[in-house]
C-alpha cells in the first residue's frame, strides 16, 4: 500500500493544478462551455485526495494529523471542500480559481516535504481526535474562505467607485452575491467550529488529563467562535450588511491567524502534541 500511497502524494499537487486550470481558463474566457466539466475535475480531485488521506490512516493506523505537513494535506482538502459544498449549496462557479490556488499551495508544500510516521504517541491514534483536528480545519477554511471573498468584494467595490469596468468588473459576481458567498461561507465555518467546541469540550478531558481551559489555543478558537457568531446572528436579524459584514469576516480571519500562530510558536498550549 505504501508505494500507492507515495505515488497518490506526487499526483495531488497535479490534480490541484489542472482543476484550477479549467477554472482560471474558464475565468477568463467568461463562457459556460467548461460549467459543468470544471466542477467535475473538483469532484475527483476530492475523490482521489479522500482516497489518499484514508490510505495514510490506514497504514499508519492514525488520522493524519500527527504533524504539521499532513495536517497541510488535510488543509487543502479542506479548503477545496468547504468550496464545493458552498458551490452546489449557491450554484455559483465562477469563483473557484480565487480558492482552489490556497489549496494547490497547501498541498505541494505537503507532497515535498510529508513525512511517514510509525510511531506516535497513543492520543493521536484516536480517530475522535481525528475528527476533532479535521472538523476544525474546515471550520478555518470556511472562514478562510468568508475572507477571500470579502477581499473580492472589498476589490470589486473599490473598481466600481473608481469607475473601472474590466475583467475583474466582467467576471466576478455582484457585490451582493458576493456578500452571499462570504455569508454562507462563514456559516459552513460556524457550523464546523461548533462541532469542535462540542468535541473539545466532551472528549478531550478524558484524553488529556493536565487540559485546562484557560489553554490559549481553546481561548482563541472561542474567540473566533464568538465573533462569527455575533456576525451572523446580526446578519440573520437584518442588522449588519454589506461592507460592514464583509469588514468582520476579515478582521475574524485575521484574528484566526494570529490566534493560530500565536499559540502554536508562542504560548505553551496542550494542543502542542506534534
Amino acid at each position: 500500500m505504501l508505494p500507492t500511497i507515495h505515488t497518490i502524494n506526487l499526483l495531488l499537487p497535479f490534480f490541484y493544478i489542472s482543476t484550477f486550470a479549467i477554472y482560471f481558463y474558464d475565468f477568463q474566457q467568461g463562457g459556460k462551455k467548461f460549467e459543468n466539466s470544471k466542477r467535475l475535475f473538483l469532484f475527483l480531485t476530492l475523490i482521489f485526495h479522500f482516497l489518499y488521506l484514508l490510505l495514510r490512516t490506514i497504514e499508519f493506523n492514525h488520522p493524519p494529523i500527527t504533524n504539521v505537513f499532513e495536517i497541510f494535506t488535510v488543509l487543502a482538502f479542506a479548503i477545496s471542500f468547504s468550496y464545493f459544498i458552498l458551490e452546489l449549496v449557491t450554484d455559483i462557479r465562477g469563483t473557484g480559481p480565487f480558492i482552489i490556488i490556497i489549496s494547490i499551495i497547501f498541498q505541494i508544500i505537503s507532497t515535498l516535504f510529508i513525512q511517514d510516521l510509525t510511531e506516535v504517541k497513543e492520543v493521536l491514534r484516536s480517530n475522535l481526535l481525528g475528527i476533532h483536528v479535521i472538523s476544525a480545519l474546515i471550520g478555518y477554511s470556511g472562514i478562510t474562505i468568508s475572507a477571500v471573498y470579502g477581499v473580492l468584494y472589498l476589490i470589486l467595490y473599490n473598481e466600481i467607485k473608481l469607475n473601472k469596468f474590466g475583467l475583474i468588473f466582467n467576471r466576478l459576481p455582484s457585490l451582493e452575491i458576493l456578500e452571499r458567498l462570504s455569508f454562507i461561507a462563514a456559516i459552513i465555518g460556524f457550523i464546523f467550529l461548533t462541532i469542535t467546541i462540542i468535541i473539545g469540550i466532551i472528549w478531550l478531558p478524558q484524553a488529556f488529563p493536565n487540559i485546562t481551559f484557560a489553554d490559549p489555543k481553546l481561548i482563541g478558537t472561542f474567540l473566533v467562535w464568538i465573533l462569527y457568531g455575533i456576525g451572523l446572528i446580526n446578519k440573520i436579524l437584518g442588522k449588519w450588511r454589506g461592507k460592514k459584514l464583509i469588514i468582520l469576516s476579515i478582521i475574524g480571519f485575521s484574528l484566526a491567524i494570529l490566534s493560530t500562530t500565536l499559540t502554536n510558536f508562542l504560548a505553551k498550549s496542550f494542543h502542542s502534541f506534534y
